[in-house]
């Protein structure tokens, strides 16, 4: 995993994302998730391509169930871009890196 992405837990939610100067790309996932697995290395691309633009956080559903399910993640992974404190965009299920770029673009 890039060191360009953050591992955050629910206390560490509201600082890292909601208050964010930036968009925030925030990846709803779980260790038993193979999807989840598949999309990691294009995650990654996508931290370098946006680098300073937008952050790039994920968490662990099962260590973080409030957290997921205030903001209703029924499957995973499960991305959701952050701006000014609020859901943006939504993506659920692995998707190929245009998607997820797409869907970054679309609030820079």
């Amino acid at each position: 995993m890039s060191d360009l992405i953050t591992h955050i837990n629910e206390s560490e939610f509201e600082t890292e994302v909601l208050n964010s100067d930036i968009p925030v790309l925030v990846d709803f996932w779980a260790p038993w998730c193979g999807p989840c697995k598949a999309i990691a290395p294009i995650l990654d691309e996508v931290a370098k391509d946006y680098q300073g633009r937008v952050k790039i956080v994920k968490v662990d559903i099962d260590q973080n169930q409030k957290t997921a399910v205030n903001y209703n993640v029924r499957g995973v992974p499960t991305m959701m871009v952050f701006k000014g404190g609020k859901v943006e965009a939504t993506q659920v299920g692995a998707v190929p890196k245009g998607r997820i770029t797409q869907m970054v673009d679309g609030l820079l």
